[in-house]
């Protein structure tokens, strides 16, 4: 255990230390930070502009709407309209747009077919087309004022708006329920920090095999153990990583945003404490599958160039486990979903989006992580014992035949 703790320690410090790993990291802290702060830096660049809150004149000369267009402005809008009900001519108004007092302005006349809207903007591909809810607003503001010219009781009014509720009923017992977005999301975030955390493994050894440090290691403890413990070091380092990347995340998310902007977007109703237990559980059996699988790839080369087409071939079980849960998820019913929380390539990335959906039943969830963990320890044993007889190959890269006349030799 002591040794084990030690070449944990080790890597973990070789990898905190290391400049790309620093800079990665600011990289990352400095664009989530940005990033939320998208908004603020365009409103203190364009001000007041449509991605702010526009200003829109409204010219109602003939009374048509009868005064009801102030109501527009009660809550929270990205618009801000000023009625205007004086008799000013059409180029008083563009040199009121043109000099930036309004964003546009719209001018109501009533037509024998109803009402014409004469739009002045400055330029409609910089500001767009008049939006969809304004126009929709003008519509009801006139279709009330027409109706209430009628006389109608309150029931009459009444049976003129009728709501519509509408109830869901799904034939498929396990139907997915819940936010697909976040799921979305969640796995491409599962899949990102398996990949990259466990790609550190093949990159280390092999780095330390370039500068003979493995001579000195395998001197003073087991194969076995340096293989364990580089993959704990490496994952404990992943761990870190996320802890500091989601809490810059939820505080830039607390400080630049408005509050209630990711209302309806993300929607972590369906997260519970079982679920971010069992999410954290997958992550980390999921990493030490695929860094155990990059260990062994990591052990057959001898410079650090040839590592990247080494781990091509787990790179590609990767991406086809991913896509696999990915398929998965545009269809939460279909048969296949099954399968992609089963098999252990892909169920790191599809059983806790199974389970946010609520799809996933218990005995699924079991058989999942016991396969999930036999795969685990299967691959552990391989890529220990040719990581033993190949970590001081000094000489070409070994093939697929070499691994498999290692593993089969009895030494």
């Amino acid at each position: 255990m002591k040794d084990l703790i030690t070449v944990a320690s080790f890597t973990i410090k070789d990898m905190i230390k290391r400049k790309s790993f620093i800079i990665s990291m600011i990289i990352i802290l400095v664009l989530i930070v940005v990033g939320f702060n998208i908004p603020n830096i365009l409103n203190k660049v364009k001000g007041d502009s449509k991605l702010g809150t526009s200003k829109i004149l409204l010219v109602d000369k003939e009374n048509i709407f009868e005064g009801t267009l102030d109501s527009l402005n009660q809550g929270d809008s990205l618009y801000k309209f000023d009625v205007l009900l004086e008799n000013l001519d059409n180029e008083q108004i563009k040199e009121k747009v043109k000099n930036g007092e309004y964003d546009c302005s719209l001018i109501f006349t009533k037509t024998e077919t109803g009402v014409t809207i004469e739009y002045i903007v400055e330029s409609v591909v910089s500001f767009g087309e008049i939006p969809k809810e304004v126009l929709e607003s003008f519509s009801m503001l006139y279709t009330n004022v027409q109706i209430s010219k009628l006389d109608l009781s309150i029931e009459e009014l009444q049976s003129l708006r009728t709501n519509f509720e509408v109830k869901v009923t799904e034939t498929d017992e396990n139907a997915a329920s819940g936010n697909s977005l976040v799921t979305m999301l969640l796995s491409l975030a599962l899949f990102m920090g398996i990949h990259f955390f466990a790609f550190q493994v093949s990159s280390s050894i092999t780095t330390e095999k370039t500068s003979r440090i493995m001579e000195t290691l395998i001197t003073s403890t087991s194969p076995k153990t340096i293989v364990v413990g580089k993959t704990i070091g490496a994952g404990v380092v992943g761990l870190l990583q996320i802890l500091i990347i989601g809490i810059t995340a939820v505080i830039s998310a607390i400080v630049f945003l408005p509050e209630g902007a990711l209302n309806g977007i993300l929607d972590i109703s369906n997260v519970t404490p079982i679920f971010a237990i069992v999410t954290v559980v997958y992550f980390i059996l999921g990493y030490f599958l695929f860094a155990f699988l990059y260990a062994l790839t990591g052990s057959t080369v001898s410079k650090p160039e040839d590592i990247n087409s080494a781990n091509s071939p787990i790179g590609f079980i990767e991406v086809a486990g991913f896509y696999l849960a990915y398929f998965a998820m545009i269809n939460p019913s279909s048969k296949i979903n099954i399968l992609a929380s089963i098999l252990p390539i892909s169920s790191p990335f599809s059983m806790p989006f199974r389970m946010m959906l609520g799809t996933a039943t218990t005995s699924q969830i079991i058989t999942s992580l016991i396969v999930l963990i036999i795969t685990i320890i299967l691959i552990a044993k391989i890529s220990i014992k040719i990581y033993s007889s190949a970590i001081l190959n000094y000489g070409t890269k070994l093939n697929f035949k070499d691994m498999i006349k290692i593993y089969s030799s009895k030494e």
